[in-house]
């Protein structure tokens, strides 16, 4: 088989030359022999990488029990470029899958893409968990002040400035008000 001049390394050596020789900042070496090892050992890594083929369950099905459990970004190293992997994998929601061989500068950017394109994500589920949560507390507001305008004659303004005197004498979130407000009236029913 001729090469064409590349020098091709086997996927351990060239693993071992980026994490060992000349590591990215932050990334430390782990190696599981087997799916349970891999879900136990990986519980705050930075990220994991991993082949398709591991003896108690395919890289896959682990891939995606880390990335449903939201436990660290997946980078697939695999000898197998067949389309149905491929889907699987980002079914599975892997950041990055490299077929073999590579070599040494190709697993570099990889691994910063993937960590990279992780930490985005992250932050967008931040993000819009946040904004689920401004609104839910706009909508409990709305329907508080709703019921100080019904039962006290107010005016929305006037209810609205209400809840938010309560708040700040009492220290209190105008979620926390709009919540008391409307557990007051579900009581009062």
């Amino acid at each position: 088989m001729h090469n064409c001049g590349h020098r091709f390394q086997s996927v351990g050596q060239v693993l071992h030359n980026v994490l060992f020789a000349a590591p990215p900042d932050g990334i430390e070496r782990i190696t599981a022999r087997s799916l349970a090892e891999a879900i136990a050992i990986a519980l705050e890594p930075d990220l994991v990488i991993m082949d398709i083929r591991m003896p108690d369950l395919d890289g896959i099905e682990a891939a995606r029990i880390l990335t449903r459990e939201k436990i660290a970004p997946v980078l697939l190293l695999t000898a197998y470029s067949q389309q149905e992997l491929v889907d699987g994998a980002k079914e599975a929601g892997v950041v990055g899958y490299l077929v073999k061989p590579f070599r040494e500068p190709d697993l570099k950017p990889a691994i910063e893409i993937a960590l990279q394109r992780y930490r985005e994500f992250r932050a967008l589920e931040k993000e819009v968990s946040s904004l689920a949560e401004q609104l839910e507390t706009r909508k409990l507001v709305d329907r508080a002040k709703g019921i100080l305008m019904d039962r006290h004659g107010l005016k929305e303004a006037e209810a609205y400035s209400r809840m938010q005197k309560l708040s700040m004498n009492s220290r209190k979130s105008m979620r926390e008000i709009a919540e008391a407000i409307l557990l007051n009236d579900e009581l009062q029913r």
